[in-house]
């Protein structure tokens, strides 16, 4: 029976050590794509600027370079449309696209909205190049949290 144990304990060390020569799969390359919706601003609906911009959609480039965003869009599920002026997204950089009023930065982009663009239980944010190919989308369907990590 020792005998059976010894034999059987080498089979399982073998197969370990030739399991770890085997390839690992390939790490993605990096990308442009949507990082975080915060749907639900904090507090009252209230339409102030202040709540307008705590609505927002990060966009994260984890690439090594930087990326021109520019005639780019960001879309909902009603078709509410951002479009990227003249923007580079630098290499390894989140930009966050406010729903509301302010003056853009490198970091902060302000759509200029008097209204809510995103739903408070169920939408879908769609990222897309000029030429009308998809990037990303990423969609959310739940009141019991305000954000959603896509």
């Amino acid at each position: 029976m020792l005998r059976l144990r010894t034999l059987a304990a080498a089979a399982v060390s073998a197969a370990c050590a030739g399991a770890a020569l085997l390839p690992v799969p390939a790490q993605a390359a990096g990308s442009v794509h949507l990082y975080k919706i915060y749907y639900d601003s904090p507090g009252s609906d209230t339409r102030s600027t202040t709540s307008l911009n705590a609505e927002y959609v990060q966009i994260k480039n984890s690439t090594s370079r930087a990326v021109s965003l520019t005639g780019w869009t960001l879309t909902d599920a009603s078709r509410h449309k951002y479009t990227f002026g003249s923007y580079s997204l630098g290499a390894g950089k989140t930009v966050t696209v406010h729903t509301g009023k302010g003056t853009n930065t490198a970091a902060h982009r302000y759509q200029g909205r008097g209204a809510y663009v995103w739903n408070n239980d169920r939408d879908s944010a769609t990222l897309k190049k000029p030429t009308g190919g998809t990037v990303d989308t990423c969609s959310y369907n739940s009141t019991r949290a305000d954000y959603k990590m896509c």
